[in-house]
This record gives C-alpha cells, structure tokens and sequence, in this order.
C-alpha cells in the first residue's frame, strides 16, 4: 500500500523556530477547498473565488497555525509605503504593512509574487507584517516599518528577527529599462542582448534589513520562487492574473 504524501498547508520559517509563543506562518497553495484557477488554498479575499471558499480556506490556515482563538488584523494593500500599527482585528485599507505588540493579534499580508517579510523583536514582544513589491521595495518599506517600530515599541535592530519570504525569484522577474533603473546595480542584472533587466527582490530587502542594523544571521529567505515552484505556491506572473494568494502572518499567543 503507497502512502500519499499530503503537502503541508504552511512553512513556519525556520529562523522563528525557538520561540514557542509565537506564531509565524507562510501558506501553501494546498489543503483548500477552492476550485481551478485558485486550487486550492486561495487565501485572497479580493479575487474572483467564491467568498465562501476564502473564508473557509482561511479558517483551515488559521487553525493548521494554531491561531484559531487569535484576532487577525489586514489591509487592502495598495503597492505603497504606509505601515498601520494595528491595535485590533480589522479589515484595513491603503496600508502594505501592519505592525503591533498586542498579544493574541495576528498581522498579515497576502502575496502571490511580491515579497512577504515577517519581523519579530524578541525583546519587545513586537511583530510586524510587510508586502512588499518592485515598489515598496524601491520606497524603503522595510525602513520605514523597523521605523515605526522603533518609534512605537522601542525596537532596537540587535533584538530582530526576520523572514524574507517565498516569491518571484531573480531569474524570473523581468522588468523594463524604466523600473531596472530604480535598483542599484548590486541587485540588477541586465540582459545584454535585450533592454530588459532582472531584479532580485530577496536581496534587496535583505540589504535594507541589514542596513537598519539586523544581523545577518538572525535573517531567513526562503529557498522557494512563486514563480518556479508554482505547483506549490501562486504565481500572479506565471498564472497571467488568473490565481489565488498566500497568506504571511505573524503574532505573539499569549
């Protein structure tokens, strides 16, 4: 008799791995109930799946992470800068990044190609959620996030802990001369017999976490491409829009 191998629902990065209060969760695409083109985990609220499918794919997510009893807070992320310090469940708008310090509360971003980070600050019990494309990339939103932090919970970077999530990998991500000129050349490389360029987000956030001053070896990327490894995760690129989206979420159970 074979054993079928069921695919996990959600990765919980390694680098939050020894810290038992709290809970950090990247999602699959697998274990949902939601039909072609979004099979089967769709956790995106603002696509064309059925809401009944979402909330109980969601449902699934939440209790697979052990967050069932938590409150989980949101936004409808609009490709910009602005961070909200998120006090209680909610659905938000306008925001690409949510953090807090309240227990019991869940922060979240939903991705299908642009980069999730998850950030923890150990000493102040603070979380934070990011979503960040080519062009929260370019606007400093991983700055602008440790910032806030800074500023509302006294984050201080020594005491961080990060994850740069699953998404469109380097070799993947083709842009044009007009965005290829927003990124230093450390994180760009052209293509000689084009005018195109590819982009390495990973590294780019990676070199803004570090430049707050976040030690490299409390910094986890994840080794997987939406693009890639799109039989297991939602790729908005190599699915021509037609496709679900993961969910990154982070929170301190009390």
């Amino acid at each position: 008799m074979t054993t079928q191998i069921v695919p996990p629902l959600f990765q919980k990065p390694t680098i939050f791995a020894p810290f038992a209060n709290l809970i950090a969760a990247e999602s699959t695409r697998h274990g949902g109930v939601s039909p072609a083109p979004f099979a089967s985990l769709n956790l995106g609220i603002n696509t064309n799946d059925d809401l009944a499918n979402v909330s109980e794919n969601r449902r699934r997510f939440f209790s697979a992470a052990g967050a069932e009893s938590m409150g989980f807070a949101s936004s409808y992320q609009v490709h910009g800068t602005e961070v909200l310090h998120a006090t209680e469940a909610g659905r938000y708008e306008g925001y690409d990044a949510l953090i807090t310090n309240q227990p019991n509360l869940l922060v979240g971003v939903t991705i299908a190609d642009c980069v999730p980070i998850l950030i923890y600050d150990a000493d102040k019990q603070a979380v934070a959620a990011i979503h960040a494309g080519w062009r929260g990339t370019v606007g400093g939103i991983v700055s602008k996030t440790l910032t806030a932090m800074q500023i509302q919970f006294g984050t201080q970077p020594e005491t961080c802990y990060a994850y740069i999530g699953t998404c469109i990998d380097e070799c993947s991500f083709e842009v044009g001369p007009e965005v290829a000129a927003q990124f230093m050349p450390t994180f760009r490389r052209d293509d000689l017999n084009s005018t195109k360029s590819f982009i390495d987000l990973k590294a780019a956030n990676r070199q803004l976490l570090t430049d707050f001053g976040i030690p490299a070896k409390q910094i986890e990327l994840s080794a997987y491409s939406t693009v890639q490894h799109n039989a297991d995760y939602f790729s908005y690129r190599a699915e021509a829009g037609q496709t679900g989206r993961m969910l990154a979420a982070i929170g301190i159970k009390k």
